[in-house]
């Protein structure tokens, strides 16, 4: 049944224990293996229904007109039929180009969102195709699960994941994803591994993240561009526990561990945030799991 407004709904961030870049494909895109986790950083969405037909969304300084939550709000109502609009205000705090997956976890909160909203009543496996067609890393927010993915990253499988205290940190400058794939200075040739290879060495290391698995082999791209990333990996290796690594294409960094911040000993550009990692997206329910696929 449809609804008048919902207020504050969570977008959270995500990290990645490791990226391989297994290959280039022939439609140019790269077949990736990643693990996604969520973690509780959250940018937050209202949404208001508006009978008039209009979508719009207002929000702090810097957003585009047409960014993802506008674009999945129209591919929504394309693919429905739906005539309903919507006023949306995205309050803002996931930093953009970081590798937390801020955008695309907007894109996947607004096709929930508005699935609710508008009584459309879609299931996830319809969901997630729609989220393709908005970005890659857009599925697995709609999934709602922590996962093993493959592909470009929209062949998802559940994984079990700890839930886990860590530092993460932004640099204060993103990357570009086009850009970071584009490198000549990128290894694309990692060998493919199973889900069952990460299982085992997750189950080894007990209630501790195994973030000794794997790499992201964008990580030293990202180092190359950003000199910078040397002194934050350095704050993080000194607060934290273990070696830290990058997220996604970056620039964000993270280790495990917990620690206060102080503010004042640590660049002003810079983000730092103590975090924790979910188990499962918090809008998990909000889709049937009628015949999901992903």
């Amino acid at each position: 049944m449809a609804c008048d407004a919902l207020y504050g709904v969570p977008a959270p961030a995500k990290i990645n224990w490791f990226v391989h870049v297994l290959g280039r494909r022939a439609d140019g895109y790269h077949e990736l293996q990643t693990v996604f986790q969520f973690i509780d950083w959250y940018d937050r969405i209202d949404f208001e229904r508006r009978a008039d037909g209009v979508i719009s969304r207002s929000g702090g300084p810097g957003l585009p007109d047409d960014d993802l939550c506008v674009r999945a709000a129209r591919l929504l109502r394309q693919h429905t039929g739906c005539r309903d609009g919507v006023a949306m205000h995205l309050h803002k705090s996931i930093p953009a180009q970081a590798g937390l997956g801020g955008g695309s976890s907007d894109a996947a909160t607004t096709l929930l969102a508005l699935n609710r909203l508008w009584g459309l009543r879609l299931p996830r496996a319809a969901l997630l195709e729609l989220a393709l067609q908005l970005g890659a890393d857009v599925p697995v927010f709609v999934f709602g699960r922590n996962a093993f993915a493959g592909g470009v990253g929209e062949r998802l499988q559940a994984v079990e994941l700890p839930e886990w205290d860590l530092l993460v940190g932004w640099p204060g400058q993103g990357l570009a994803t086009a850009t970071m794939f584009g490198d000549a200075l990128l290894q694309r040739d990692t060998p493919a591994l199973s889900v069952d290879d990460f299982v085992a060495a997750q189950r080894a290391a007990g209630s501790s993240p195994a973030l000794s698995f794997g790499r992201n082999d964008l990580q030293p791209v990202a180092e190359a561009r950003l000199p910078q990333l040397g002194a934050l990996s350095a704050w993080l290796a000194a607060h934290g526990s273990g070696t830290p690594r990058m997220s996604g294409s970056g620039s964000a960094l993270f280790v495990a561990g917990s620690s206060e911040i102080d503010a004042d000993a640590v660049p002003a550009d810079w983000r730092l945030r103590g975090c924790r990692a979910l188990r499962q997206h918090p809008l998990l329910d909000w889709a049937d799991d009628a015949d999901a696929t992903a």
